[in-house]
């Protein structure tokens, strides 16, 4: 099956997941994919297909070397993310991208344009994929699955090709940050990973934020404002004054790169009660402690000033920065950078600017770097693919898995 119609066929599941659910996975609809990637795999020929009850996918094609190789796993997850619909998703192919706007829908007037993207300019020539403006599209990861499951083909289908054991793993509830919550790595059975979770063509990562989140509860006392003097205590505005507390341009909309910033990213309420919802995030680990610090300060302060149990905050971290697991087998990117190379692509190193599947199963024993696969503008409207780096990344990983053939022969 070419790569592309695999992907149009992932993208149009819906399986967006959902924030403080208690249910594993956290949305019943994503198994919906899970199903068809089984069947999928098992129509292929791979060994080992299994789903379990928790909504993961596995499977192996098993080493055909006569000599050891480590096994390798890829891995990508199957959620789309909370923040956009992933409901009634219509992909879009656009041949041949001029350079210009590119009309999302005409209808409800939805445009992208170079000028608000300028990495459009860095796709001119080649075929994109975009949703129809009303919803996100879903290459934020099917496009991973998508390469992944092309790669296996090829394997599958080239049995005189030499490897070790190729390991797959399709996650749940990566978006929400649980991917890793019952991934079953002595069942998996790789010894190395990478996640095929990055963007653009050529990226390759092994440092990821370190992350926290905070739920700031601010309980008010609503009395008539007609006789609420000295007596009203309202939420909403110390909602306001706490978040003025905190550092004006360390948010995500003034940093890039290594700077880490407070994102509020909801907030509801009324007089009597306001809900703040933050994620915190720094790639050094004494400044994510430090900002973790200020938060609990700003809560302290405001108990002191308006009474105790004005602010309640619920704090807990999510994940760590990979880039010390990941340094005692720096072979893992220099074999990456090699198989970009081999297939024509430049690579380079960036940190992620978010997390991955492959953060936490690091910290679990599971050596797992981030590859790209060439979307762009995750979770939202204006999300994007490139059908020719998802072709060239799909090369890449069976150069991957060449290459670990060769390193260890």
């Amino acid at each position: 099956m070419d790569i592309v119609e695999r992907f149009l066929r992932y993208v149009q599941i819906d399986t967006q997941s959902e924030d403080d659910r208690e249910e594993f996975p956290s949305t019943e609809k994503q198994r919906n994919l899970a199903v068809l990637l089984k069947k999928e795999l098992m129509e292929m020929g791979a060994a080992e297909v299994r789903l379990d009850e928790h909504c993961y996918v596995y499977a192996k094609i098993p080493a055909n070397t006569n000599h050891k190789v480590p096994s390798i796993g890829f891995i990508s997850h199957m959620d789309t993310a909370p923040a956009c619909s992933g409901t009634g998703i219509s992909p879009q192919i656009h041949r041949g991208y001029d350079g210009g706007e590119i009309i999302l829908n005409k209808e409800k007037n939805i445009k992208m344009s170079p000028k608000q993207f300028p990495e459009l300019q860095d796709y001119v020539g080649k075929d994109l994929i975009t949703s129809d403006g009303t919803t996100l599209l879903g290459a934020d990861d099917k496009a991973g699955v998508a390469e992944i499951m092309a790669m296996a083909e090829y394997f599958l289908t080239h049995p005189e090709l030499k490897h070790g054991d190729i390991c797959i793993g399709f996650t749940p509830d990566e978006e929400v940050g649980r991917g890793a919550d019952f991934f079953d790595l002595k069942g998996f059975g790789a010894e190395v990973a990478y996640t095929v979770d990055g963007g653009a063509l050529g990226e390759i990562e092994y440092e990821n934020f370190n992350a926290a989140s905070a739920r700031v509860k601010i309980h008010g006392v609503n009395i008539h404002p007609g006789s609420a003097r000295g007596q009203m205590k309202n939420s909403l505005l110390i909602g306001m004054e706490f978040q003025q507390m905190l550092p004006v341009f360390a948010n995500p909309a003034c940093t890039d790169g290594y700077e880490g910033f407070f994102h509020l990213d909801s907030m509801s309420g009324n007089v009597e009660e306001t809900v703040m919802d933050y994620i915190i995030r720094d790639h050094d680990k004494k400044k994510f402690q430090e900002k973790k610090d200020l938060v609990t300060a700003a809560a302290e302060y405001m108990n002191k000033k308006y009474g105790e149990g004005t602010v309640e905050l619920i704090m807990k971290d999510s994940y760590y920065n990979m880039k010390e697991k990941i340094e005692p087998h720096k072979y893992l990117i220099e074999i990456a950078q090699n198989s970009m190379k081999a297939v024509g692509v430049e690579p380079v190193t960036l940190p992620i600017r978010g997390g991955t599947d492959g953060a936490r199963l690091s910290y679990e024993g599971l050596p797992c770097p981030n590859i790209c696969t060439g979307g762009l503008n995750f979770h939202g409207r204006y999300e994007y693919v490139c059908i020719q780096s998802m072709e060239k990344i799909s090369e890449m990983l069976i150069e991957i898995v060449k290459e670990f053939v060769t390193v260890h022969r």
